[in-house]
């Protein structure tokens, strides 16, 4: 059974085409629990029509199934709280410019 840790950092896989950076760094992930083999992942996205929400969502469920003992992925997409640039770690602030 993988860690929440081996959850977040299988996360960092998943990139924000729009950005080129990955949705830890970026602060869409809010939030996973490990429940047996099934792994519950709860992120968002930048706006409620990003166009790259149906590819972020696929990577997700890719990248958490990839980890040991994971059977199924539960990713719920939420809009609370709304997401904003200061979610973003410092790093992705510096590249992005902010």
């Amino acid at each position: 059974m993988p860690s929440t840790e081996d959850v977040v950092e299988a996360l960092r896989q998943v990139e924000d085409p729009e950005l080129g950076m990955d949705i830890v760094e970026l602060g869409l992930f809010y939030g996973a629990e490990v429940e047996g083999e099934t792994v519950k992942v709860s992120y968002t996205l930048t706006s409620m029509g990003c166009p790259a929400g149906a590819m972020i969502q696929e990577d997700i469920d890719r990248v958490v199934r990839e980890l040991p003992g994971v059977e199924d992925v539960q990713s719920e997409l939420t809009f609370e709280p709304p997401w904003n640039p200061d979610r973003m770690s410092d790093d992705a602030k510096f590249i992005l410019g902010f």
